[in-house]
């Protein structure tokens, strides 16, 4: 219903990767919810709309959180870690997401 409004090629493009950490993994199990990092200047419909045509699921909710890069340093030179746009991407009850990539 929602990926007509969208085109199709900016939404492969809206989910940059999935985060796969500790804290990623405990928020799956306790509330089905799969996180991505997406682009900057994804929306929130724009980034439904990408995961349901993507994996054929239905979301339920979408929160995003943007991280400011962190400025590092390697001996003397100055670096900075890029921002990170993160989807905490809520499914639907009985929906399930198979990121590990073994076959089910």
């Amino acid at each position: 219903m929602s990926a007509q409004k969208f085109d199709e090629g900016r939404l492969m493009q809206v989910l940059v990767a999935p985060i796969i950490s500790e804290k990623a993994t405990m928020i799956a199990e306790k509330s089905n919810a799969v996180t991505f990092k997406v682009l900057q200047d994804a929306t929130k419909p724009e980034i439904k709309a990408a995961v349901e045509l993507m994996f054929k699921v239905s979301v339920k909710g979408i929160s995003v959180v943007n991280t400011k890069g962190k400025t590092k340093r390697f001996g003397r030179s100055i670096g900075r870690r890029d921002n990170v746009r993160k989807a905490y991407v809520t499914l639907m009850p009985g929906q399930e997401l198979n990121l590990s990539g073994e076959a089910a």
